[in-house]
């Protein structure tokens, strides 16, 4: 059975999300969606259980195929929202965080403990060089907590993605290794 979980204080931990799970992350979804559908892609208009446990098993593959994976964030026992370590890129030792959080949770630094708490398992036990963080510059949320945890701006991808008939810019936020009081390779 695949099973990650990582400790984040004494009321949060994130962990992969099992099928079981399903009912509970579409239920926070579909609370939180019309906010998330400025900044995410795919039709969410048709999530639907099955296909929030197909992802799950996508997900659980993907963390078997060391590839990434996303963890869900729970908090008092509730699920409070989700980190995407994406794609790997093993050859240079580097991926990037995707994120979201239902709005009952927001404005408590949640998400920002969440997210160092997987940057340092990234560069610490994976042995990752680099994490990005690619948010639109007026998803000031995302790009505050990007900034919180001492990422740096890189520069904007003007046009970078066309989402729901709109070109948005993405700012490029990176936190190195070293940047993270981590050297070793």
């Amino acid at each position: 059975m695949v099973d990650f979980t990582l400790r984040v204080d004494e009321q949060t931990e994130l962990r992969l999300p099992k099928e079981g799970d399903a009912e509970e992350e579409l239920a926070l979804w579909r609370e939180n969606h019309e906010e998330y559908l400025w900044w995410f892609p795919g039709d969410y208009e048709s999530k639907t259980l099955e296909k929030t446990r197909e992802w799950i098993r996508s997900n659980l593959e993907r963390f078997s195929n060391n590839r990434g994976f996303a963890v869900g964030i729970w908090h008092r026992g509730d699920l409070a929202g989700m980190i995407d370590l994406q794609e790997i890129d093993w050859v240079n030792m580097k991926s990037g965080l995707a994120y979201w959080l239902g709005a009952a949770f927001q404005g408590k630094g949640l998400m920002t403990m969440a997210c160092r708490a997987l940057v340092d398992h990234a560069f610490g036990d994976m042995k990752l060089n680099r994490i990005e963080i690619r948010c639109a510059p007026e998803n000031t949320k995302s790009c505050a907590v990007a900034q919180r945890l001492g990422f740096k701006r890189e520069g904007v991808l003007r046009q970078s993605e066309l989402l729901r008939g709109r070109y948005l810019d993405h700012v490029v936020y990176a936190v190195l290794r070293e940047d993270n009081g981590r050297e070793d390779v």
